[in-house]
């Protein structure tokens, strides 16, 4: 990565003028759906149509006629009625009228395919392209990298936005740098904990990946997730000379009960306890102790710049949120600059009425982490790059 994350970006100023110009707008309109007692879908959540306005307001401003496209939910390559684009259309309309929206982009199968004829058909009758969906730009998919190739092309407001801020805190953070990385599956993020090593000054890691670390430290971790296949990538990380938090004590479920919403008839099943050190043959860990919450969250107030990903527990089930409750009010009150990557944390953030707190919010939780993965190089940001407008030199 350079020095300037947004070197050889196209940005809305490097566009032709759009006066009467046709432009397409590749959004991440994929947000979560309430169906009423009739199914009747509405949006849950608009937070990513709101993080798009401004693009599509400034284009408006500028006389362009505007389409934006997005995909919604997991359609298997043809039409489906559970995620037509009806009730985002609708939601669009309301914040922002004068801007079309097409149907979903995942009804065709070109679309996943990155099929250059579905690409000429996306693109037929614009002159010009703006990609406003960081949040897919990871994905090598036919309306994100296809456009660029024959567009003049440009990164929207809050995709350039998602590259200065994310980019930023890689290359010149402010210190001491804390990461905070959550989450069950070590799998899904081991190689961005990797890059975050080389990185941080301290990396505290939380969720049930936690517990693959503590069993490569030696540690009895009853039966709680542990990925056997990562032992020896753990052992290095605790080995590589960076700080590195783990829990020092556990909020764990007794053995043969289950997690998760509670039954109407029986309530909570199980016995929780806190647990300091080994986990007990048949205990599953869940969530962290108040001894790591209260640890963690001193790390993040210490810090110039704290990144954080990933819930710390299962806070989906209220037994075992307190971890990720006190490490989110960490983060939102801390002094330093503040980045948090979408998904669970975002949710998370959303439940406590803290997300307006954090110094930033990105719209692409995936997104996110490959773009640290890749130290910034995604398919779509690479795309925009490779424009026949961008900036050269």
């Amino acid at each position: 990565m350079t020095t300037d994350p947004l070197r050889g970006i196209p940005l809305l100023s490097d566009l032709p003028t759009l006066e009467g110009k046709r432009v397409l707008v590749r959004v991440d309109f994929n947000v979560p759906l309430h169906l009423d007692v009739r199914g009747n879908a509405t949006v849950a959540d608009d937070f990513r149509i709101n993080a798009a306005l401004p693009t599509l307001r400034r284009l408006l401003e500028e006389g362009a006629e505007v389409t934006a496209a997005s995909h919604l939910g997991r359609p298997s390559g043809a039409p489906d009625p559970r995620w037509e684009m009806d009730p985002v259309r609708d939601r669009l309309d309301a914040l922002c009228p004068g801007v079309a929206l097409t149907e979903n982009l995942r009804f065709d199968p070109g679309e996943k395919a990155n099929d250059p004829a579905f690409v000429q058909r996306l693109i037929d009758g614009y002159d010009a392209y703006v990609d406003e969906a960081f949040g897919v730009a990871h994905r090598a998919d036919a309306s994100i990298v296809g456009p660029p190739q024959f567009l003049p092309s440009a990164a929207g407001l809050r995709f350039a936005r998602e590259i200065e801020v994310l980019g930023g805190i890689l290359e010149a953070p402010a210190r001491p740098f804390v990461a905070v990385v959550g989450g069950a599956k070590l799998a899904d993020k081991l190689e961005v904990l990797k890059v975050l090593a080389t990185k941080v000054d301290t990396l505290i890691v939380g969720g049930g990946m936690a517990f693959t670390f503590l069993a490569a430290r030696g540690q009895h971790i009853g039966n709680s997730l542990c990925d056997e296949t990562r032992l020896e990538d753990c052992r290095a990380l605790l080995e590589s000379g960076t700080r590195i938090l783990l829990p020092t004590d556990t909020r764990a479920l007794e053995p043969g009960a289950s997690f998760g919403p509670p039954s109407e008839r029986d309530g909570y099943k199980g016995s929780v306890k806190v647990i300091e050190g080994d986990l007990p043959d048949g205990w599953t860990g869940l969530d962290i102790g108040p001894d790591s919450a209260a640890a963690f969250a001193t790390a993040v107030g210490d810090a110039g710049t704290v990144l954080w990903n990933g819930p710390l527990g299962a806070f989906e089930d209220p037994r075992f949120a307190e971890g990720t409750r006190v490490v989110a009010e960490a983060v939102a009150h801390a002094p330093g600059f503040s980045v948090v990557g979408g998904g669970d944390s975002a949710s998370a953030l959303e439940e406590l009425c803290l997300k307006d707190k954090v110094g930033y919010l990105s719209t692409g939780g995936g997104a996110s982490l490959s773009f640290i993965e890749s130290e910034g190089h995604l398919p779509g940001i690479d795309a925009l790059r490779a424009a026949s407008n961008a900036p050269r030199g």
